[in-house]
């Protein structure tokens, strides 16, 4: 079998996502035949012993991937753990059973639909830039928003001197007070779609997303279920792996 990235094959036991693994390679925490590993080491899963925060890495005889459709309300953090104590995504699916990761992120101020699972191939790919997924949003905004406006919201091509891709806008519907957006965006740069808004002079009361390639949000606030096998397949299939 031909050597493979050290985080990719962390990642692909389910271990945790790549970038947490590059991060446990960076801080000394993974041994490789008993060796302290690098970045830039490679192994092979039959024959190398790997060690990750002192606990064996190999895929377990009855390991199965999981997939999951998480609600994720307001106030909690997209992540496993937190330093400073905020509630954690984690706390939601800890019924599953099975340590699955957040694919992708969502700020402790959105809510709607965050996909996670212990494939950590399916994750890089979700993720990776190359693979263009669209992911639908309705935004909030206070004010009655005007076409033009929209418009401006749309032709922008940098936030803060980064340059991003093109994002789709439209009005769902709107009144004296509030307006609700649609956009649909192909990347994800930090907070993109808060400060998006900000640049156009637009206050965002609240971010919610609604769908992620075919995957729609079909869950109430705060729960999750499984993907069924076409969701997955259909998932896979868009970025390669089938």
């Amino acid at each position: 079998m031909e050597k493979i990235r050290l985080q990719k094959f962390i990642s692909d036991c389910g271990i945790m996502s790549r970038r947490a693994a590059e991060k446990a390679i960076e801080a000394g925490e993974v041994l490789v035949n008993g060796e302290v590993a690098t970045l830039g080491t490679k192994v092979d899963p039959r024959r190398d012993k790997v060690l990750c925060q002192g606990a064996p890495v190999g895929k377990k005889q009855n390991f199965h991937y999981t997939y999951i459709m998480l609600n994720k309300p307001t106030g909690y953090v997209t992540t496993l753990s937190d330093e400073k104590g905020r509630k954690t995504v984690a706390e939601l699916v800890e019924d599953t059973g099975v340590r699955v990761y957040p694919v992708g992120r969502l700020d402790m101020n959105s809510e709607g639909l965050l996909l996670m699972t212990n494939d950590g191939a399916l994750t890089n790919a979700l993720t990776h830039p190359r693979h263009l997924i669209p992911k639908l949003y309705n935004v909030k905004v206070s004010g009655n928003v005007t076409r033009a406006k929209v418009a401006e919201l749309a032709s922008l091509t940098q936030i803060d001197g980064e340059k991003i891709m093109p994002v789709q806008c439209g009005i769902l519907r709107h009144n004296e007070k509030t307006s609700v957006l649609e956009m649909i965006l192909y990347e994800g740069k930090n907070r993109q779609i808060r400060r998006m808004c900000e640049a156009v002079d637009l206050e965002v009361k609240a971010l919610k997303r609604v769908a992620l390639g075919d995957l729609v949000l079909d869950v109430k606030k705060g729960e999750w279920r499984y993907l069924n096998v076409d969701e997955v397949k259909a998932l896979k299939k868009a970025v390669g792996l089938l």
